[in-house]
């Protein structure tokens, strides 16, 4: 297969049949996970104003909010899709309260749990099926 038949796609983005979409690079997904903090806090900010707004003037729009507040539900879920994609893949052992361990830790950084050593098995001789030449006639 060529490479420029990896690359082709359909018009509307979705590979061609049989090949799997490529994961973004991590540094387009940290661009748009930096673009979409700062879109939430807007839309927070924005948000707050207006229930502000309402307060002040003694009539609440529910439809209103409710829409404002899905488009922030919104965003967490992309930031949560991200997040995902960027720390899979990864194979880094967790504590049992679910913090990442960083190599060498004795406690964990979240609950400070500590961490038993890894204690070393004697060398095991795995098991090995021998074949022998068969004798020459």
């Amino acid at each position: 297969m060529s490479p420029l038949l990896r690359r082709r796609r359909s018009p509307d983005g979705i590979a061609p049949e049989g090949l799997k979409p490529r994961r973004p690079h991590a540094g387009v997904l940290r661009r748009e996970r930096r673009a979409l903090l700062k879109a939430r806090a807007d839309h927070v900010a924005e948000l707050g104003g207006l229930l502000v707004e309402m307060y002040r003037r003694g009539a609440f729009r529910d439809d209103l909010l409710a829409e404002r507040a899905a488009t922030i539900v919104g965003i967490d879920s992309r930031l949560a899709d991200i997040e995902t994609l960027l720390h899979t893949g990864r194979r880094v052992p967790r504590c049992e309260c679910g913090a990442p361990v960083l190599r060498g830790s004795r406690f964990c950084p979240n609950c400070g749990r500590p961490f038993a050593p890894a204690e070393r098995k004697p060398d095991e001789v795995p098991e090995e099926t021998v074949i022998e030449p068969a004798p020459h006639a």
